[in-house]
């Protein structure tokens, strides 16, 4: 069997450091890259495993959670997302019902925090059409007309009605630009 003469250059998928590799399907420069994408996918895969656990627990407790007319205050702050320290403050400035079942049995009304968590509809605002401009062509330059009247690059032109948002419209080949605000911006100048 013969010796490969091909030096192909690539870059480490696991380091970035440029190597050159002795055949198309090699990704890494050496065996310890090699090892340490190993244990990272073989670590990925078990953090995605345990995030699902967790998440198949949580939806669990969260369903037996819904069914009950109290709760504790650390299944509130799981099912709403609020802190401990915000459902003792509710429950000293008495907003919520509690009862006390003794030492660290506290429950809280789950339908009062409902009550006082639910998403409150905001009024949207009216989404205001863009104004469509109707310049006739009396009334607009062209780009080059610009250029030439104000002694200006067309690139300097472009740049100007680019930064200030000048409205353009386009006519065949030719962009037309209101006169008005032209004069405006390089009467300025």
């Amino acid at each position: 069997m013969g010796i490969s003469k091909l030096k192909i250059p690539k870059i480490c998928e696991q380091c970035g450091k440029p190597f050159e590799s002795k055949t198309v399907v090699t990704r890494f420069c050496s065996p310890i890259c090699v090892n340490k994408s190993g244990k990272e996918k073989k670590r990925e895969a078990k953090d995605v495993e345990c995030k699902q656990s967790i998440l198949e627990q949580s939806t669990n407790q969260i369903a037996q959670i819904q069914t009950r007319p109290y709760i504790s205050i650390t299944e509130a702050t799981v099912l709403f997302g609020i802190s401990k320290d915000t459902i003792r403050r509710l429950i000293k400035a008495e907003k919520i019902s509690a009862v006390n079942l003794g030492q660290r049995l506290t429950r809280v009304s789950r339908l009062h925090i409902e009550a006082m968590f639910t998403a409150v509809p905001l009024l949207e605002e009216p989404k205001e059409q863009p104004i469509k401009l109707k310049y006739e062509p009396g009334e607009c330059y062209t780009i080059a007309d610009v250029s030439e009247k104000f002694g200006v690059s067309l690139s300097t032109v472009s740049n100007t009605i680019r930064r200030n948002s000048i409205p353009k419209r386009q006519v065949g080949r030719f962009a037309y630009v209101p006169k008005e605000q032209i004069d405006r911006i390089f009467s300025n100048r």
